[in-house]
Order: structure tokens, then sequence, then C-alpha cells
């Protein structure tokens, strides 16, 4: 074996627990300035790009959280899903989280499931939140007669 190879063999063996994505490995949120300018331009796929390598080095509700925001708006609401709980299980009261999964439960006619986060948001922000304030408004601008399933 040659010794870059032996070496990358060696990088990749030390690398795969840090795939495991029940691993915490990180409790304080990486640096996200440039991949939420990248979310606000629109340009979700340049956000993954970005986010996609930190899933191995910061396993945080963060970054979940905008994985599952950037799918989202690109359609892949099964991915998005998963990625909004995975948020959800590191950080159970992730207000981002429990908003845009709420937003997802909107788009995808599960109205119901929407008004269950609304409910959780409403207990985590007594006063008021942007979380809850745009959640309300997606769940009341809903069609009354929607209550499908992701596909």
């Amino acid at each position: 074996m040659r010794p870059s190879a032996f070496l990358l063999s060696l990088l990749l063996v030390g690398a795969t627990p840090a795939l495991a994505v029940d691993n915490v490995t990180s409790k304080d949120a990486p640096d996200l300035t440039s991949v939420r300018a990248k979310i606000k331009a629109k340009d979700f796929k340049a956000a993954l790009a970005e986010l996609t390598p930190m899933l191995v080095t910061n396993q945080h509700a963060d970054v979940y959280n905008l994985m599952g925001f950037s799918l989202r708006k690109m359609g892949e609401y099964k991915q998005a899903y998963t990625f909004y709980r995975k948020a959800l299980d590191f950080d159970p009261e992730h207000k981002g989280a429990l908003e845009y999964l709420g937003e997802l439960y909107v788009e995808t006619g599960q109205v119901d499931k929407a008004k269950e986060n609304l409910a959780l948001l409403k207990k985590l922000c007594p006063g008021g939140c942007e979380e809850l304030a745009d959640l309300e408004k997606a769940v009341a601008e809903a069609p009354a007669s929607t209550n499908a399933k992701v596909n």
C-alpha cells in the first residue's frame, strides 16, 4: 500500500464514527453566517453544499434545521422532515425547527400537525416570538380542506 493510500484509509476509518448522526460532537453551533446569506439569497443548493460537510464535524440542531429548511425550499419534503426531526432530537425546544417543521406540515396539507407545533411554540413563547408569528400566519393562510401526507 502506498503511503498516501495508507494515510487516506486511516483517515477514512477514523472518520467513520463521526458519520453516525446519533453521536453529538458539538454543543456550540458553527458559524452559519455564510449559509444564512445563501439561504436569504435563495441559493439553497449552495447552502446545502456548505452544510453537508458540517454534518460530520458539527452535529448541531442549527445545522440540521438549516439542512431541513434548504431541502424543503427545494421541494424535498421527506428529507427535510428527517432533518427537522433530527434538529428536534438535539433540541426539543428549537423554535426554528418547530416553526419550519410546522410550515412543512402546512405545505404538505397536514394542518393538524402544524397546529401541534403551534401549540408548542405558544408554550415556548408566551410573550410571542418571530417563529410563533410566522407559523400562525402559515396556518391561518392554509387551505381549510387539506390534510394530506408527506410523500
